[in-house]
């Protein structure tokens, strides 16, 4: 397909600061750092993946009524990173989902804009184009819809008017002619910013790790430690690769890993919650829904002897009596599957400019 590339002119001149203050509920003014809005081409159908990632093209969630393009992915990395999408202009998306650490955060639980917690561990986003949900829950919702569930929160942003949200973006300088851009209007609604945060998302491609260097050339870059941490997550014995499937090691359900006796937090119920990808999965400590897990050493030891014998607990963790299975790895072994996780990470993912915080 052949691309299509809208290059747009950086707002402005270097050196200028773009301001807008107005009353938006808290009587806060807000000034905008400087924009780097250099043009970008954002891909638009998969073309920069990698031949293996073909088996996972189905996956797509892409809807025709919202294809990317360079001004509409560009509008949403800005809408990303501008904390004017918070009640107080003190958080932004960008806040929880930090580039360098895989777009997770690297807290147990965030704080939102006025500082309470999140209840869960933010979700790293890996490959968002190519998954069912950004939720640990597991909603089957549109990503459409998914990237303003954040923005209304209570606890994370507080904009809980979405109507509110496009009269205080369409005061912001720089705002009108991104939009313009983007949408052939300069106006401003809250679906024309869920549809730019989505085109952004779908924008990031995580390809590039030891693992995808490897695939097709027959593992030569890999250490011998890593290849036997390879051969022992895709053991029939240990099972790692029943829930973390395919090339983006994500399979799109829920279970319970046994991680209690008794979830504080029942998550889609019983104990259940969604498989997470594990690409950059050493970026995106602590771990799991309620990052009781610091290191990826803890998270193999509950594999390996600590899940527990939860009512519901996922099959794929029992030895097919209804017990939790033991997986009986050695020192060694453990840190082989250690060292194999982390050929998962994708430096050129948590460094491209493209998906990188354009306000100076």
């Amino acid at each position: 397909m052949k691309k299509i590339i809208f290059f747009f002119l950086v707002l402005g001149f270097s050196g200028t600061l773009f301001t807008s203050c107005q009353k938006n509920g808290t009587d806060v003014g807000y000034q905008a750092p400087e924009l780097d809005l250099p043009a970008i081409e954002f891909s638009y159908t998969g073309e920069n993946f990698p031949d293996h990632f073909n088996g996972i093209a189905s996956f797509n969630n892409e809807p025709n009524d919202n294809k990317r393009t360079d001004a509409g992915a560009t509008l949403g990395r800005v809408l990303f990173y501008d904390t004017k999408l918070s009640l107080n202009n003190t958080v932004s998306c960008g806040t929880c989902h930090i580039q360098s650490k895989a777009f997770s955060d690297g807290k147990k639980f965030s704080p939102g804009f006025e500082g309470n917690l999140s209840t869960r561990n933010t979700l790293s986003l890996v490959n968002p184009r190519f998954a069912a949900t950004l939720t640990w829950t597991g909603q089957n919702i549109a990503l459409e819809e998914q990237v303003l569930q954040p923005i209304g929160n209570h606890l994370e942003m507080g904009l809980e008017n979405l109507d509110h949200l496009a009269t205080k973006l369409s005061k912001v300088d720089y705002y009108p002619a991104l939009f313009e851009k983007a949408f052939g209007s300069a106006e401003v609604t809250h679906e024309k910013v869920s549809k730019a945060l989505s085109q952004f998302l779908r924008s990031m491609e995580c390809s590039q790790s030891k693992f995808d260097q490897g695939f097709n050339n027959d593992w030569a870059n890999f250490t011998a430690l890593e290849k036997m941490g390879k051969d022992l997550f895709e053991s029939a014995d240990n099972g790692c690769d029943n829930c973390h499937r395919n090339v983006n090691f994500y399979y799109g359900s829920e279970a319970n890993i046994g991680l209690a006796m008794d979830y504080a937090d029942e998550g889609a119920g019983n104990g259940r919650f969604r498989i997470p990808s594990l690409r950059n999965v050493a970026l995106t400590e602590p771990f799991m829904h309620d990052g009781q897990f610091e290191t990826l050493e803890q998270v193999v030891d509950h594999y390996n002897d600590g899940v527990q014998p939860h009512p519901n607990l996922d099959w794929r963790l029992t030895n097919g009596n209804g017990e939790p299975k033991k997986l009986g790895l050695t020192e060694t072994e453990k840190q082989a599957l250690v060292a194999y996780l982390k050929t998962l990470t994708d430096e050129q993912f948590i460094t491209n400019v493209k998906w990188s915080n354009p306000f100076k």
